[in-house]
């Protein structure tokens, strides 16, 4: 089992930037791919990063959010910068057990309860 537990969420204006993070217990860290995904009202829930040994990227926020993980403290962050009003979506934090770089909603076995991005034009 992995727990998941996101925090960082808010509003914030059009243009700015918000860090997510999510703490992982349950498994050893460094062999999980972990990933942010989204999910805005009315709309299924998509991918946005994942990182292992690799990061990896939806397009729609390539080069504007970066996912980080630091090990020591078994932590993987999501750096979004440039915000736009189409960004805003719950997000939620996932973790793949066995190390897969996957896109996909259900690749992943463990997920976080998710924290409200709210970005303001």
């Amino acid at each position: 089992q992995v727990q998941l537990v996101e925090s960082g969420g808010g509003l914030v204006q059009a243009g700015g930037s918000l860090r997510l993070a999510c703490a992982a217990s349950g498994r050893t860290f460094s062999t999980l791919t972990m990933a942010w995904f989204r999910q805005a009202p009315g709309k299924e829930r998509d991918f946005v990063a994942g990182i292992r040994w690799t990061t990896f990227y939806a397009d729609s926020v390539r080069g504007r959010f970066t996912i980080s993980k630091d090990n020591a403290k078994n932590t993987v962050y999501l750096q979004m910068n440039s915000l736009k009003p189409e960004d805003t979506a719950v997000y939620y934090c996932a973790a793949d057990a066995y190390g897969r770089l996957l896109d996909y909603e259900n690749g992943y076995a463990y997920w976080g309860q998710g924290t409200q991005v709210t970005v303001s034009s």
